[in-house]
């Protein structure tokens, strides 16, 4: 098995992608937010201008509530694809339902990468013909470079006969937490918290079955 660090190249460029689009975001973002409080009137109600700058934007289509809603189940199937890290060193395990979710997501893992691919697919490309002037287009777009290359590292993990391909997927999952953040807020930390409660869960239940093994002491 071939131990080069070439194969960190396409994840490196994918990031540094990703990097520029948060950085070119973050500075609109800023640039947005300090010509909202320049141009905000003397007397204005402040939960009434909030509310206003809450509201959904004009221009994204009369379909725009379902694509979003596909952006939010699309981040929940990653999750529950991630969550089959919790089970792959679980195949021995004293507990057949470990066993047999850990088989089942090992199943779908795959199956649940590419359709969240192309579920968010479906949802960045509607919005980049409805709100292509929207500053978040730049943190969905970082935020799918890094799953592009996602992707990628597990399409081509089997075939690929390379000891880093394995960390470099991982690690990729792991940095497209916190891009995902600054996309989709709040849902990412529901869907986070959610992934880690079913490792809690996982190791929870494993260990009162170790401890229910254990001999009694005297017993022969």
């Amino acid at each position: 098995m071939s131990k080069s660090k070439k194969v960190w190249i396409p994840a490196f460029i994918a990031v540094v992608t990703a990097l520029i689009l948060v950085v070119i975001y973050s500075n609109v973002e800023l640039s947005h937010r300090g010509e909202a409080l320049h141009a905000r009137p003397h007397g204005v109600d402040q939960g009434a201008l909030r509310e206003s700058t809450h509201r959904p934007a004009e221009g994204e289509g009369r379909y725009g509530g379902y694509f979003s809603t596909l952006g939010t189940v699309a981040l929940y199937s990653g999750a529950a694809g991630f969550s089959w890290i919790w089970f792959k060193r679980k195949q021995k395990s004293p507990l057949i339902w470990i066993r047999k979710v850990g088989k089942l997501l090992h199943a779908m893992h795959k199956s649940l990468g590419w359709f969240t691919l192309i579920i968010i697919a479906i949802h960045g490309i509607y919005f980049l013909f409805t709100k292509i002037h929207d500053n978040k287009i730049y943190s969905g777009l970082a935020s799918f470079t890094i799953l592009l290359a996602l992707a990628g590292y597990g399409y081509f993990i089997n075939k690929v006969r390379n000891k880093w391909m394995r960390v470099v997927h991982r690690s990729l999952g792991m940095i497209w937490v916190p891009v995902l953040f600054l996309h989709a807020g709040g849902s990412t930390i529901i869907a986070v918290v959610s992934s880690l409660a079913v490792g809690g869960l996982v190791w929870v239940f494993e260990r009162s079955a170790g401890k229910d093994k254990k001999p009694v002491p005297g017993d022969r």
